[in-house]
């Protein structure tokens, strides 16, 4: 199990009983602050690890495309109703209330906690024809400093996340959250990180490919 809990997940039991709010694609991020900086590579989740070695097609690239999707109103459909579905299909539970242990990542059939959320968005969009590299399972710490676990749409107009605790699509930026690491978009079974280290913080050594 990882410090950052992502098994666990309990804020998604308390995002559950939150009053909903109006869901669509927000689109106030400003330029400069639309898309995410790299800081190099990172280990992924032993959770995904162990996923992949069970689910090899879901871990296996998708499309040759690496670019940045251009956020058309039919692309923008897209994202928010598989958003707006897999939130409603899916009620939250623990790894430990489902299977016993503390983090198993699957893909959801009723129930299940964040990552799961995730893997079952990022599926369907693959199905309805997005490529792996727009689609990156994203670590975070959310405002009570757990960790969560959200997805990631790489985009010509910014990155947006898909969020089980929050209806609407919002920009990276507007979230709140801390980012920690994602997979790469050049390869889904790489992961890069999102939080630099001192010396990358003096010298700015953030990756600049990944616009």
């Amino acid at each position: 199990m990882s410090v950052f809990r992502i098994g666990v997940c309990l804020v998604c039991l308390i995002a559950a009983s939150a009053e909903p709010r109006a869901t669509g694609v927000s689109s106030t991020a400003t330029a400069g602050d639309a898309f995410m900086a790299t800081f190099g590579e990172a280990a992924p989740p032993l959770g995904y690890v162990n996923f992949c070695r069970l689910n090899h097609d879901e871990c296996a690239r998708a499309g040759d495309f690496t670019g940045r999707v251009v956020l058309t109103p039919t692309r923008r459909a897209e994202i928010a109703g598989v958003n707006d579905r897999v939130n409603a299909m899916i009620r939250p539970a623990t790894d430990l209330e489902l299977y016993g242990a503390v983090e198993h990542w699957t893909l959801p059939i009723s129930r299940g906690d964040c990552e799961d959320y995730v893997l079952l968005k990022r599926h369907l969009l693959i199905e309805k024809g997005w490529p792996s590299s727009a689609l990156l399972i994203t670590v975070v710490r959310d405002e009570q400093g757990d960790g969560h676990a959200v997805l990631t749409v790489r985009t010509r107009s910014g990155d947006f996340i898909l969020d089980n605790k929050q209806p609407r699509i919002l920009p990276w930026r507007d979230t709140g959250y801390e980012y920690i690491k994602r997979q790469s978009f050049r390869d889904p079974t790489v992961w890069v990180s999102l939080s630099p280290s001192p010396s990358q913080v003096a010298g700015a050594a953030s990756s600049p490919d990944d616009r």
